[in-house]
């Protein structure tokens, strides 16, 4: 039935109608400001198609891998010889050690979070490459493209055959902010929030979203700096560019922590933010404590055996399906499918199927694709794997699927890479971000690509 779909809604991209879909999705872009710097979110014009069925897929495969995620990041808390490992595995900072010892208020490590996955158009495949547990951006972008998308005349006329439904996530990030303020006790007395993150980002017309959003629904939010803070007689205030302060007691945090932690160096635990997360004057969301789950060495907690006891079936079954073999990039033994190793060894010899990523780091940066590398360049960033933290991953089963874009007033098809990164909002699907590339390397900071959304279609 997808299939069918996909060609149907192709058949209908004649000339006239691609370039009236297109102009109203341009126009609509404009409208709202759907632009990552000054790009456009979405290059094509068709949104990812996926199926009831899949969308289940989805919600129950993430959702019993990141449950099972949350098992490690507990017993990483609880002190022990497991909690140094699992602590040791994740290559924490000293820093980060003691960001985390603070308590946030609330029990979620990750209150909202993004899994990102690729899903194979015929649902046969789903695999995970990241679990960006920390500072997730696109939920407001998506809600707002998948509005845009609608408005065009192809949709209109894709809609009469087929039943499409959006999968607006907002509303839960609204609401998790809230729930979370509330089960911290409602620090502050009233929910105010501040949307922090450095000036001058290409995100930046996201935090005008969700300002705007939660206006709507009688939430006070301002967009700041961390520089912008202060913290003075038990009370986080966000200083405008007037000298004016605004009291917070929600800081929607999208500063990622190392970058936090770099910026400030010694001064960072001093820092106002810290201060009031330290004394309970504010909630952070996420917390410092998303670190347990945000790493990218989690995917070598929960893909070694040594750390799967507590685990249920499911939750076994599920990382064995979904989660790729990875390993913290070290000398010494380690275990590939049952059989003992020696881990650089291995690497060295198996570019063909394996990449090598920094253990905390966004945006494609620092990525090395074996397989898209000579012997020179893999031994090369091998080495420069055990300067600092990395980790070793298994090749996935990379999705694609026919995309069509207006190119000097004609269409025309071409195949993308194509991913599907469902939303969290604590262990529960809702709502995705789709991207698209013609690269391996797919990631939009990376510079490339489109954003879609995602629509759950069926039969009428």
């Amino acid at each position: 039935m997808l299939a069918d779909a996909i060609a149907h809604y192709h058949s209908l991209l004649e000339p006239a109608m691609a370039r009236d879909s297109w102009q109203r999705l341009s126009e609509e872009m404009r409208a709202n400001q759907l632009y990552f710097g000054d790009k456009p979110l979405a290059t094509v014009l068709r949104p990812r198609l996926i199926t009831q069925p899949q969308y289940e897929l989805l919600q129950r495969g993430v959702g019993t891998v990141a449950t099972a995620a949350r098992k490690l990041a507990a017993a990483a808390l609880d002190g022990g010889e497991l909690a140094n490992a699992l602590r040791h595995g994740l290559r924490l900072t000293p820093q980060e050690d003691t960001l985390i010892a603070m308590h946030p208020g609330y029990l979620e490590p990750s209150a909202h979070s993004r899994m990102d996955t690729f899903l194979t158009v015929d649902g046969t495949s789903l695999q995970f490459v990241e679990y960006n547990a920390e500072s997730p951006a696109a939920i407001a972008y998506e809600d707002m493209l998948s509005a845009a998308f609608l408005t065009m005349p192809v949709m209109d006329e894709f809609k009469k055959r087929y039943s499409v439904s959006s999968l607006p996530a907002r509303h839960r990030l609204y609401q998790t902010l809230l729930d979370s303020w509330t089960e911290a006790g409602c620090p502050g007395g009233e929910p105010l929030v501040a949307i922090v993150d450095w000036s001058g980002l290409p995100t930046a017309t996201e935090f005008v979203m969700f300002k705007n959003y939660f206006a709507e629904r009688g939430l006070s939010a301002v967009i700041c700096t961390p520089d912008a803070l202060r913290f003075r007689d038990g009370t986080l205030y966000a200083v405008d560019g007037n000298g004016g302060e605004t009291k917070v007691t929600i800081v929607f945090k999208r500063v990622l922590t190392s970058e936090f932690l770099t910026y400030y160096g010694d001064e960072a635990l001093n820092h106002p933010l810290v201060q009031a997360y330290a004394a309970r004057a504010c909630i952070i969301v996420n917390s410092f404590r998303a670190k347990l789950l945000h790493k990218k060495s989690i995917f070598a907690l929960l893909t070694d055996e040594r750390f799967q006891n507590d685990f249920s079936a499911d939750e076994v079954d599920a990382v064995q399906r979904h989660v790729p073999w990875t390993r913290v990039v070290e000398p010494g033994p380690t275990t590939y499918q049952g059989d003992a190793i020696d881990l650089l060894t291995f690497t060295r010899n198996n570019r063909d199927r394996l990449l090598l990523k920094p253990n905390d780091d966004y945006g494609g940066r620092g990525i090395t694709i074996g397989w898209e590398s000579s012997a020179d360049e893999w031994d090369a960033a091998l080495k420069a794997a055990l300067e600092s933290p990395f980790v070793v991953q298994e090749k996935v089963t990379i999705a694609y699927e026919p995309y069509p874009a207006l190119v000097d007033g004609q269409v025309v098809i071409g195949e993308r890479l194509v991913d599907s990164d469902p939303f969290l909002f604590g262990s529960q699907v809702e709502g995705s971000l789709c991207r698209l590339s013609t690269v391996t390397l797919l990631n939009v900071t990376a510079g490339g690509g489109s954003t879609v959304p995602m629509f759950v279609v069926g039969e009428r």
